[in-house]
This record gives C-alpha cells, sequence and structure tokens, in this order.
C-alpha cells in the first residue's frame, strides 16, 4: 500500500490532482477540503488510499491524514462508497464532520449529494463513538485561497462538478447563479454553494 507521495504538483483542480514523483505522474482524486490545502503550491506531500478494483486502480489523496482517517470511517458504512464519501468530505472541512457526527447533525450530512435521510442516520450511527477518537486530532484547516477571474472561477467549478457527477448543463446554470449573486466568490465557495443547490 503507498501511505503518500511526495513530489510536484503537476496539476490542481477541484476534484483531480496529478504528483510527478521520480518521473512518474500519478493521477489523485481529491476533496474540495484538500484541493484548497494545496492551492497555489507548486509541491505537496499528499496521503493515500488506494482503491482496487477489477475494472480500476484508483488513488484518492487527503491534505492530512485526519482526513484520510474519515475517508476510512465513511467507507467502512454500509451504503457508503468512495465517491460519496469525497462528495461529504468536499461539503464539510474534516473538523465541521467530526462536530456533525458527534452532534448528531442529520441535517448537516444530508446537505452533501448523494446522501440521503437512511445513509445519514447510518452514519451517525456507526460513527458516533468512532470520532469521539478524532476530535482531538481535529485542528484548524489552514486555507490558502487564490483569487481568480471570475470566467477562470466558472471553468474550475463546472469541471470540478462534472468531474463528482452532476450534470454539464445543471452545473453551469447553479455556477453562474451562484456567481451572478457573488461575483468575487472564490472556487471553493461556488463549489460548496453548488453542492448545496444541486
Amino acid at each position: 500500500m503507498i501511505d503518500y507521495i511526495k513530489g510536484e504538483i503537476v496539476e490542481l483542480v477541484p476534484a483531480r490532482m496529478v504528483l510527478e514523483c521520480n518521473a512518474i505522474g500519478y493521477e489523485i482524486n481529491i476533496s474540495l477540503t484538500t484541493f484548497t490545502a494545496f492551492q497555489g503550491k507548486t509541491e505537496g506531500k499528499i496521503f493515500i488510499y488506494e482503491v482496487i478494483r477489477e475494472d480500476a486502480h484508483l488513488l484518492f489523496g487527503f491534505a492530512t491524514p485526519l482526513e484520510r482517517e474519515l475517508f476510512l470511517m465513511l467507507t467502512s458504512v454500509s451504503g457508503v462508497g468512495p465517491n460519496t464519501a469525497r462528495m461529504i468530505l468536499s461539503s464539510l472541512q474534516p473538523t465541521e464532520l467530526i462536530q456533525a457526527i458527534a452532534s448528531h447533525d442529520e441535517t448537516a450530512l444530508t446537505a452533501a449529494k448523494g446522501i440521503g435521510q437512511k445513509t445519514a442516520q447510518r452514519i451517525l450511527v456507526d460513527l458516533k463513538n468512532k470520532v469521539k477518537t478524532l476530535e482531538s486530532l481535529a485542528g484548524p484547516v489552514q486555507t490558502t485561497a487564490h483569487v481568480l477571474p471570475q470566467t477562470e472561477v466558472a471553468e474550475e467549478a463546472i469541471a470540478a462538478l462534472v468531474m463528482l457527477g452532476f450534470q454539464k448543463a445543471a452545473s453551469q446554470k447553479a455556477v453562474a447563479s451562484i456567481l451572478k449573486g457573488e461575483p468575487q466568490a472564490k472556487v471553493e465557495q461556488v463549489i460548496k454553494t453548488a453542492l448545496k443547490m444541486l
């Protein structure tokens, strides 16, 4: 198993990263939280979880061991796959997710795409005691947000939403609506708002 990869960030978009290490480019699926943590950096160390299936060998990457631990906990819940776990971690910061589970906040979980009431309840029941061990690890998440021109923000946000499984037309409509009301919004803010709308 790969624990982490350290190297040059060749490509970084809100749902995907390409990290080059020893002349090999690793395509890594990331959450919005991880995207925010690496924005503006040219190199980095990303914690990895490998998903090996018959038809694919996927890498999921995380800015912190805490986020990876939460991902593993989420995927241990029946009905929560890697992409659903990534969607939850894109909607909530690790500290927010821990707090939502610890305080039995069903509404915070159902705000993420693909999480219905039954799945949210399963997450809360299965993970309530497990997250207590993580509460001490949960420090503030550092962000380095950069202001991009509105067209770039829109393009990046739409591309990320499509990668996360949303229809392009619906994503374009949501992003346009958000930027109309908040022209100075950063790409991660646009995506987070769109995730609640779609």
